[in-house]
């Protein structure tokens, strides 16, 4: 996306801790907010009525985050959901750590589920994103890193993390670049330094350790249409969506 305003989504996970989550969403949107991301919950039990939430709001719905059981086991229900929020991209997010298995076969093995998922719902025009944690940065016993594997997958694109890429003591500049062709969004998540106990260490985007000036020019290069705010435990909520957009639009995207 080349010189483009980005449009940017709102991570309602991040604000799970303020119920209702309907009511945030004019407040979203008086801040220049153009969409949801959501997560399970969310719209489970009503994706109509969650739609219905964000149409009366002005609000689209880009992606959102889901199990990957659900890629796999579940497939129909989540198109529909997809169908029914007018979403894009279905995002897995995660392995638990009690399932996780330090080798490579296992890492590709994840890669194999998401193609399998992503040539199913690619028949309704939708595609399936991997969302990343710190976890798949750290080095495998023979010096390969799981995110390598998940994305050697055909047809598996890629919602980056820029602040679990930094947890996880990685470069997002080298990641930016390197799956650039994968990227279709950019989670702009910052993190203060390491060792910091407040808001589990997160902080809005721009307040952090994290040179965003720096990294803007890469997100021209990737394919992603869409910029997402997040933060994992705001003790303001608020303050960190105005924040993180303000700081954004500051940059030019």
């Amino acid at each position: 996306m080349t010189g483009a305003r980005y449009p940017i989504a709102y991570q309602l996970y991040s604000s799970r801790n303020f119920p209702p989550l309907e009511a945030q969403l004019p407040h979203l949107k008086a801040m220049g907010y153009d969409a949801i991301e959501p997560w399970l919950p969310a719209y489970e039990e009503n994706p109509a009525r969650f739609r219905k939430a964000l149409d009366d709001n002005g609000l689209d719905c880009y992606g959102f985050h889901m199990p990957l059981t659900g890629l796999t086991d579940e497939t129909q229900k989540y198109i529909d959901i997809a169908l029914t929020l007018g979403a894009r991209y279905l995002i897995p997010p995660f392995v638990a750590k009690e399932d996780r298995v330090n080798t490579p076969d296992f890492w590709k093995s994840i890669g194999e589920k998401l193609a399998a998922g992503a040539e199913i719902v690619a028949e309704q025009r939708l595609k399936v994103l991997w969302h990343n944690h710190d976890f798949e940065y750290a080095a495998l016993p023979d010096g390969t890193r799981p995110i390598d594997h998940i994305l050697s997958a055909p047809n598996v694109y890629f919602e980056i993390d820029c602040g679990w890429i930094v947890r996880a003591g990685a470069d997002p500049s080298a990641e930016l670049t390197r799956f650039k062709d994968r990227i279709l969004a950019i989670q702009t998540k910052d993190t203060a330094p390491i060792g910091t106990d407040f808001d589990d260490g997160w902080t809005a985007t721009g307040d952090g350790i994290i040179d965003w000036a720096k990294l803007a020019p890469l997100f021209r290069e990737t394919k992603a249409d869409h910029l997402v705010a997040e933060h994992d435990n705001p003790s303001d909520w608020k303050k960190f969506a105005k924040n993180t957009i303000e700081h954004l639009r500051s940059l030019g995207l």
